[in-house]
C-alpha cells in the first residue's frame, strides 16, 4: 500500500519553475509547492537567497534576470537539464515603484515595463517550446489589472498587459493551461522599490491589511493541482478588509 501511495505522489509531482523566488510571493510559493511534493526550480538575481531557500526546502536554483531573453532561456534549459522536463512556469517577478505621473520618473516606468511585461514575455517565449504535450503558465498579475488608482497608472498598465497576454495565450492554446493570479495587498518587498515619498506614505497605510504571501502560494498550488482538463483561468486573492 505504501508503495502505491508513493507512486501516486510521484506521478502528481510537477516540475515548477518560479521567477522572483528570492522573496515575497515567489519564496512563499516555493515553500508551499515544495511542501506539497513538487520539484521547484528557483530563479532570481539574488543567488545567495536562492541558495539558502533551495537548501532549506530541497529545491534547486539558477540565476535569473527576467529582463534578459538569454537569461530566461538559460534558466529554463538548466531546469530541463536537471529534471528532464518542465511542467509549470510561475511568472512571478515584478517591481512596483509607484509615483505620480507628473513626477516623470521615466526610468522607473521603463523598469516596470521591462520586468512586469517583457519579463513575462521572456518567460513564455523560453518555456513554450518545452510544452509540446501540455503544460501550465501561471502569471502573477495583481488587482491592479482590474482597477486604476493615483500613483499606480504605469504599474496598473503593466498588470493589465499581463492579464491580456494571459488571456490571449489561453485562447490560442488547446492543451496549454494558463492561469492569472491577481493578489490584493500582500506581504512582500514590492513597496521597497517606491522612491517617491508621497507614494511610499500612501502605500504604508494601504498595506496595513496585507495578507501573508503564503495565501498566494496556496492559490497557485490549487490551480496547478487541478486535472489536466481543468484550467483555472484566474484567481483574485485579497484581504477581507480590503475595499
Amino acid at each position: 500500500m505504501a508503495v502505491v501511495l508513493l507512486s501516486i505522489v510521484v506521478a502528481m509531482s510537477k516540475v515548477v519553475l518560479i521567477s522572483g523566488a528570492s522573496s515575497g510571493i515567489g519564496e512563499a510559493t516555493a515553500r508551499v509547492l515544495a511542501a506539497a511534493g513538487h520539484q521547484v526550480f528557483l530563479g532570481a538575481r539574488r543567488e545567495d537567497r536562492l541558495a539558502a531557500l533551495a537548501d532549506e526546502i530541497g529545491g534547486a536554483y539558477a540565476p535569473l534576470d527576467v529582463t534578459s531573453r538569454e537569461s530566461f532561456q538559460s534558466f529554463v534549459d538548466a531546469a530541463v537539464e536537471r529534471y528532464g522536463r518542465v511542467d509549470v512556469l510561475v511568472n512571478n517577478a515584478g517591481v512596483m515603484p509607484l509615483s505620480l505621473m507628473s513626477s516623470l520618473k521615466l526610468d522607473e516606468w521603463d523598469r516596470m515595463v521591462d520586468v512586469n511585461i517583457k519579463g513575462v514575455l521572456n518567460g513564455i517565449g523560453a518555456v513554450l517550446p518545452r510544452f509540446t504535450d501540455g503544460g501550465h503558465v501561471v502569471n502573477v498579475a495583481s488587482i491592479a489589472a482590474h482597477m486604476v488608482m493615483p500613483t499606480a497608472a504605469v504599474y496598473c498598465a503593466t498588470k493589465y498587459a499581463v492579464w491580456a497576454l494571459s488571456e490571449g495565450l489561453r485562447q490560442e492554446s488547446e492543451n496549454l493551461r494558463v492561469t492569472v493570479i491577481s493578489p490584493g495587498v500582500t506581504e512582500s518587498e514590492l513597496a521597497d522599490t517606491i522612491t517617491e515619498e508621497f507614494s511610499a506614505s500612501m502605500m504604508e497605510d494601504f498595506r496595513k491589511v496585507a495578507i501573508p504571501a503564503s495565501a498566494i502560494g496556496d492559490a497557485i498550488a490549487y490551480a496547478i493541482s487541478q486535472p489536466e482538463s481543468v484550467d483555472v483561468n484566474e484567481i483574485v486573492v485579497r484581504p477581507t478588509a480590503q475595499r
